[in-house]
């Protein structure tokens, strides 16, 4: 018989505290909500909004390892493992928003959908409840940011939120082809997200893909254009320069990779004046992500994109947008956001 203990997880440097577990024995019986084994599926019929999940992970008669996701594939929580008898309790706050992906399109199901994966998931108490005035951070961006809905297709903004512990949400309000002109117009985007903005909230702005032949003045008014809205809202805009695309000359990334546009426009240089003038923190997410393709060079980085699965160049593997998430991570130190205090 093995003797139970709850570690409860404040962040990933923290160090575990061990209590006694409660009376019932996790992975015994999964939650009246939830059904499967590997992986586990649950859904709570909840409103849009922002909500703590609470979560027991692990079994009282086996090792597990166990992973969370929510909504459109959205990884909260990585692999977490336990020894038999070992329960880690862990809280993460989530957006509920309906469609529950990519804002222009119809997939998903109302309410809150959970999945508990990894090499061999086990839960036991799981409970959601409104979370009260969490930290918001919006992303505005195109398919290399959004919750994709089919695999190997990932942004970055998918495994963002797993770096974030509670008390901070992600919404991602990012969707796939647009430009900075189109995010602004679509009544599904800016214009949909800008009223949910509170005060400190912070919004990340990404375009550049997309803008292929927008001109320096409009690429840089429609920024300048979001950056004042989110203000008037009384939320901190950060502007993100656009990760560079696999496009090698020898072992050097070409001007179109680096998102030199069909105009001759350095969009990422547009975006780093914008931000020093109008003092808004930048992310630079093209240097970054340049450093890091070009150090794994034309071979190694193929990992990063789905090249070898789609001849695809420009969006991520898994593996690509962790490694994406981790480098705008990186950024969010080094500008000292408030969302710092947050991160796992």
């Amino acid at each position: 018989m093995y003797s139970r203990w709850i570690v409860t997880l404040t962040s990933a440097a923290a160090a575990a505290v061990l209590l006694p577990a409660p009376s019932m024995a996790a992975g015994s019986a999964l939650p009246p909500q939830c059904s499967g084994t590997a992986p586990i599926r649950c859904h709570f019929d909840v409103a849009p909004g922002n909500y703590d999940v609470t979560v027991d992970l692990g079994s009282s008669a086996r090792a597990a390892s166990t992973a969370m996701s929510v909504e459109a594939r959205r990884q909260v929580l990585s692999a977490v493992a336990t020894t038999a008898g070992q329960v880690v309790r862990t809280t993460a706050t989530v957006n509920v928003r309906n469609p529950e992906g990519q804002p222009t399109s119809t997939a998903g199901t109302p309410g809150l959908s959970i999945t508990f994966d990894g090499s061999a998931p086990a839960i036991g108490s799981l409970t959601v409840k409104p979370a009260v005035a969490p930290l918001a951070v919006y992303l505005a961006g195109d398919s290399t940011v959004c919750d994709q809905s089919t695999a190997p297709y990932t942004g970055w903004g998918q495994m963002f939120p797993a770096r974030v512990r509670s008390g901070a949400v992600i919404a991602n309000y990012a969707d796939s082809g647009e430009s900075s002109g189109s995010f602004l117009s679509n009544s599904a985007l800016f214009p949909r997200m800008k009223p949910l903005i509170k005060s400190k909230d912070l919004v990340f702005i990404q375009f550049g893909h997309n803008d292929k032949q927008t001109t320096a003045t409009a690429f840089r008014d429609n920024l300048a254009r979001m950056v004042n809205g989110v203000r008037e809202r009384g939320g901190v805009p950060v502007l993100v320069t656009p990760p560079v695309r696999r496009l090698f000359s020898g072992s050097k990334l070409t001007a179109t990779a680096l998102h030199v546009n069909g105009r001759g426009v350095d969009l990422p240089a547009v975006i780093r004046t914008l931000g020093r003038s109008s003092n808004v923190p930048v992310i630079d997410l093209t240097a970054k992500s340049k450093a890091l393709v070009e150090s794994l060079g034309p071979s190694a980085s193929q990992q990063l994109f789905l090249t070898r699965e789609a001849g695809d160049n420009t969006h991520f593997s898994v593996y690509g947008a962790t490694q994406m998430s981790n480098l705008v991570v990186q950024g969010v130190r080094e500008q000292n956001l408030s969302l710092t205090g947050y991160l796992r």
